[in-house]
């Protein structure tokens, strides 16, 4: 995949796209929308006992997922369908990083759309890529190139275990073209903060519940466009 008149993969100077999900990790100047207030209404005809319902625990999964909290979201951002008009086929996923939305289309002129983190600065990218392979509790490691940047992740070097502080998440969608890993992810993040916000090396991120949702509807070789920012 062509970026920034590099190809992103292993063995370029290209960052990677992962990032630890630990504040330390990210860029310094990721910034949170904070709490906001919420009473009893969260907003665009979501009640705050909806939202709750929506981001509530999943204490089944392989580590129990905890709770998001719903009041340092933007109630924008929570998974709803909207009217979208596109010309791409049912199932598609449309990402939207100027917006901080991703969109998987469901036909007949709608989308559900989920809020998202997007690539901080000099890390985004655009274009179409197809989801390659998709990871339940993956196991994450940090490429040279990370490790050289942020010598803190070298303690991962061999592998980040699966769990709820892995940066991958719950899922993951692992973005190919052309048959070559992009690496770059659609993950589960369960920070609320991070929502509507760039933080990462080129990943998207949805709250662990909205991934957990999308994923379940994707199936490996469907199309992922990404639009510029």
């Amino acid at each position: 995949m062509i970026m920034d008149g590099r190809i992103a993969g292993a063995g370029t100077d290209r960052p990677r796209a992962g990032l630890i999900s630990r504040r330390s990790f990210l860029v310094g100047s990721a910034v949170g929308v904070g709490a906001l207030g919420l009473a009893g209404c969260a907003g665009d005809g979501m009640s705050l006992a909806e939202a709750q319902k929506l981001y509530g625990p999943m204490p089944d999964e392989k580590f129990p997922i905890p709770a998001i909290d719903v009041s340092k979201v933007d109630p924008k951002y929570f998974r709803r369908t909207v009217a979208y008009d596109s010309k791409e086929a049912p199932g598609t996923i449309v990402v939207d990083p100027a917006n901080y939305y991703v969109y998987r289309i469901e036909g007949d002129g709608t989308a559900t759309r989920y809020g998202a983190n997007v690539g901080r600065d000099g890390f985004r990218w655009n274009g179409d890529a197809y989801v390659g392979r998709k990871s339940e509790w993956a196991t994450w490691t940090p490429p040279p190139e990370m490790i050289k940047r942020q010598p803190e992740a070298a303690k991962y070097a061999r592998g980040m275990p699966g769990g709820l502080d892995n940066p991958l998440g719950a899922r993951t969608l692992h973005l190919y073209q052309n048959g070559r890993y992009t690496l770059y992810t659609i993950y589960a993040s369960l920070d609320a903060d991070s929502i509507g916000n760039g933080i990462t090396s080129g990943c998207i991120g949805l709250l662990t519940q909205d991934m957990i949702h999308l994923y379940d509807q994707t199936p490996v070789k469907t199309k992922v466009v990404v639009l510029p920012a």
